[in-house]
This record gives structure tokens, sequence and C-alpha cells, in this order.
């Protein structure tokens, strides 16, 4: 299928990660050792290793999502389920220069009510804008039925006619 958009993501999102789970780690006793070991290298690698896995694809009909530096996800949602494409700020995300959206679809089967979170996409408005502007024009044409084409139409139209001649000399019979 032909590939509308692809999101490209923020390089800080290395740091914000790192940064995120250091404080998980230091919030208690025994995370301490490993918050230490986490920010001496481990955490920069595998912070790398999970923007490097990053990638997300809108087509004419799914928004593709792949992540995860060691348990690789992937999620396709059709674009005529997306209900809602939501942004998620706060002053934390500002400080990296972040956002996050969230897409929830018809039916969420997840606790919070959103299907997909993408963290730190570059020029996030104009991304979440072409995934609307796309769900809408597919939306449009299912419910208009114009995925007939003009040669399948001249088919349908030959075999009617071919029908009705048939029919014809059936009936003088």
């Amino acid at each position: 299928m032909k590939v509308i958009a692809k999101a490209q993501f923020n390089p800080k999102i290395k740091s914000y990660i790192l940064v995120i789970m250091g404080l998980f780690f230091s919030i208690t006793l025994f995370g301490i050792p490993l918050a230490i070991v986490w920010f001496l290298g481990l955490g920069q690698w595998i912070s790398r290793k999970f923007y490097e896995s990053l990638e997300c694809e809108l087509n004419e009909r799914h928004l593709e999502y792949k992540k995860g530096a060691f348990f690789k996800v992937e999620k396709t949602i059709p674009l005529e389920n997306i209900q809602d494409l939501t942004f998620v700020d706060n002053p934390f995300l500002r400080w990296f220069d972040l956002r996050i959206i969230k897409i929830e679809t018809a039916g969420s089967s997840s606790q919070n009510g959103s299907d997909m979170k993408l963290i730190g996409i570059i020029e996030a408005e104009n991304f979440k804008r072409q995934v609307l502007t796309e769900r809408d024009r597919l939306t449009n044409k299912l419910q208009t039925g114009s995925s007939i084409t003009e040669g399948q139409l001249d088919s349908n139209t030959e075999l009617l006619t071919e029908i009705r001649d048939l029919l014809k000399v059936i009936a003088e019979k």
C-alpha cells in the first residue's frame, strides 16, 4: 500500500527514557544500585536501541507503529476505527520538547481508553492532521461506495447486458 506519511521521532526521546527510568529506579532503596548502573551506560544503550526501533507509517487504510528495544511491539490500526487523536502535554514533556498523541478507537479494549501512544513525533500536529484527513477520506469513500473502479463497472454492465439478452431469448421460446 502507498505510504502517505512516515513519522519522524525526536532524538530527545532517548534522554526522556533515560531520565524517566532512572527516576523510577531511584524511588526504592533496592533500585538505587540499578539507577547507578542505568545512568552509567546501560540506560543510554537501551534508550538508543528503543529510539532506533521506532517506526510509524500512515498508509491509505492503516496506521502502523513499531517499537521496542528487546520486546518488539507492532500495532496496526485501521483508519476507519480511529475515533479520536488526543495530545498529552505536561511540563516534564515540554522540558524535553516532546508530545504524546493518544489514539482512541471504537470499542477500545485497553484500560485507559487509548489503543496506541505515540511519543516524540516531530511536528505532531501535522501528523495528527494527516491521520484525521486520511481517515475522513477513507470513511467518505466507504460511505459513498466509490471503491468500484471504472473497469469493474464496465465489466458489471457487460455482464448485466448479457443476462438481459439471455432472458429475452428465453422469454421468446
